[in-house]
């Protein structure tokens, strides 16, 4: 399912035209040479997919923990369900729970770093400008974590957010280099379509999870085990 994490990226990157444009549409690139002002492009996306990479190693050893913990491959169940219901109960819900609140302290202090950077003009700021906005609060994001976790591997988990984080690369390059170029009608319109493809995406999870033997969408239980597994797919062969 690391396929679903670029799908993510690419649908949701209108998404991220709205909340990260703003931060992307003032970077201080190098504008009198193409030449640096695309490699200045590169070094800002490669620090937001290494800070994605990062998430994603933490929150696929988490997505591991549960794994071993007996969860298996119910696992994928478990995150489609929580996907989908990120986007059908209200907001007004988790608000005022306030799930969050723990965080701000270090959200506060990823707005700092991002502040100081965003006014030096150096390939040095400008990767550490991109690897801070990946640590930025986006709904988005959190949905490609639950992903993320559901691979329950630390190395499949920060793959899945790496190829989600390719995923919103042409958008936001777009936005360094060109600006504001998409309409406020048009990002709307996307806005409206992006829960619905989350939901889509939730229910592959689910698929994948109840081992109904549809190959790549839903393989078998034994086939499942293996591919989160590899290792014991070695150790069976040596044995035998």
């Amino acid at each position: 399912m690391l396929w679903t994490a670029l799908l993510l990226g690419l649908a949701g990157s209108f998404h991220c035209i709205g909340m990260c444009g703003p931060i992307a549409f003032i970077i201080p690139v190098d504008r009198t040479s193409k030449a640096k002002m695309f490699y200045q492009t590169f070094l800002y996306n490669f620090g937001r997919l290494l800070s994605y990479s990062l998430i994603g190693l933490l929150f696929g050893f988490i997505g591991k923990g549960l794994y071993l913990a007996g969860f298996q491959q119910r696992l994928s169940v478990l995150m489609g369900v929580i996907m989908i219901a990120a986007i059908v109960i209200p907001i007004s819900i988790f608000n005022k729970y306030n799930f969050s609140k723990t965080l701000y302290k270090i959200i506060g202090k990823v707005k700092s770093k991002l502040g100081f950077y965003l006014s030096k003009k150096s390939n040095k700021a400008l990767f550490l400008i991109g690897f801070f906005n990946g640590f930025l609060p986006c709904g988005l994001v959190y949905m490609a974590l639950i992903g993320s976790i559901s691979t329950g591997n630390a190395l499949q988990g920060s793959l899945y957010m790496a190829l989600f984080g390719l995923g919103t690369i042409p958008m936001m390059s777009a936005a360094v280099l060109l600006g504001n170029f998409v309409s406020i009608s048009f990002r709307s319109k996307i806005q409206k379509v992006i829960p619905i493809f989350v939901v889509v995406i939730g229910l592959l999870f689910i698929l994948r999870g109840l081992g109904l033997g549809i190959p790549y969408i839903s393989p078998s239980d034994a086939k499942l085990q293996l591919s989160n597994n590899p290792t014991e797919c070695i150790t069976v062969e040596n044995n035998d």
